[in-house]
C-alpha cells in the first residue's frame, strides 16, 4: 500500500523496482515447500513476501469535509504481489 501518483508509467517503474529487489527467479528457502507443512495449493511466493516488506501495510490520511485529504496527484494505491486473491481492507477513523 502507498500514497503516490496513480500514473501508469510510475506504476510500471514501481513494479520493475520491486522485481529487481526480489526477482521471482531467485532461489529462496521459503519456496522449499517440501520442507514445510503447507496446504496443497500453497504458491511459490517468497519473492512476494520480500516485496511486501518494502511497502507499507498502513497509511494515515486526514479527512477534511468527509473526504481524504490527498495532494493534487495523490491516490491510495494497493499492490497485488501474490495473486490475484480476495483481500480484506480495514478502515479505522478516529477523531472528532
Amino acid at each position: 500500500m502507498a500514497v503516490n501518483e496513480n500514473e501508469a508509467r510510475l506504476l510500471e517503474d514501481v513494479k520493475v523496482f520491486l522485481q529487481k529487489l526480489a526477482p521471482e527467479s531467485e532461489r529462496y528457502l521459503h519456496n522449499d515447500l517440501h520442507l514445510r507443512d503447507v496446504p496443497e495449493d500453497e504458491p511459490i511466493n517468497a519473492h512476494s513476501h520480500l516485496m511486501a516488506m518494502m511497502l507499507s501495510t498502513n497509511e494515515v490520511i486526514p479527512l477534511m469535509d468527509g473526504k481524504l485529504a490527498l495532494g493534487t496527484w495523490q491516490s491510495v494505491l494497493f499492490f497485488e504481489l501474490d495473486g490475484p486473491r480476495q483481500r480484506t481492507v480495514f478502515l479505522q477513523i478516529s477523531g472528532e
